[in-house]
């Protein structure tokens, strides 16, 4: 038989909804009602009450707090969940060392430089071996492989170009397998891109 819900139902639906799953949801109203209503039911209250619980694909939207922030646990609570909990200054069996190289999408070597910053521990090989040699790239510029080997870290290899300059190379055909040639075309590159801003 289908229930026939109540104002009050409703809107303990409304206001409980936020940060919480569905299972969760349904113990919590089941709980609170004396019912035994399905997750299924109550999936489809809130599809007919038009509400969300923020959470997508099970994951926190950005700003998100969670429902038990500030709470603490219970001892046995605890008990049940140490034996899973990271130690302080764990180290996951995954975590690669500094040095490391993996190959990412575009077939680029990247070399990890740090931990504890996510995507900025790794950086392209070329780049990192160029800053190691002549400092800092500037914001705006990039290495290139003047030759078009992505594998050729030859520091006689890695050319120092501006956004602008690699568009004009690109633009006119400055790129070549000859090095020297594409060393050549990012001269170029670099007058005109000059000459533009005058």
């Amino acid at each position: 038989m289908r229930h026939k819900y109540s104002k009050l139902e409703d809107q303990y639906l409304i206001e409980n909804v936020k940060g919480i799953t569905l299972k969760e949801l349904t113990n919590k109203f089941n709980k609170q009602f004396s019912l035994d209503l399905s997750e299924g039911a109550i999936s489809n209250r809130k599809v007919k009450l038009g509400i969300q619980s923020g959470i997508v694909g099970g994951q926190f939207q950005k700003g998100q707090e969670s429902w038990n922030k500030g709470k603490k646990m219970s001892p046995s609570q605890y008990k049940k969940a140490a034996p899973t909990m990271f130690k302080k200054g764990n180290i996951p069996a995954n975590r690669r060392p500094i040095g490391s190289e993996r190959i990412d999408k575009n077939g680029y070597i990247l070399i990890k430089v740090q931990d504890g910053y996510k995507n900025k521990n790794w950086i392209r090989k070329h780049r990192y071996l160029y800053e190691q040699a002549y400092g800092k790239v500037p914001k705006g510029h990039k290495v290139i492989f003047a030759d078009g080997n992505i594998r050729n870290f030859d520091l006689s290899n890695l050319i120092l170009v501006s956004d602008a300059e690699e568009l004009i190379m690109n633009q006119r055909k400055l790129f070549s397998e000859n090095g020297e040639h594409t060393k050549t075309g990012a001269i170029i590159a670099k007058v005109l891109s000059k000459a533009k801003t005058r």
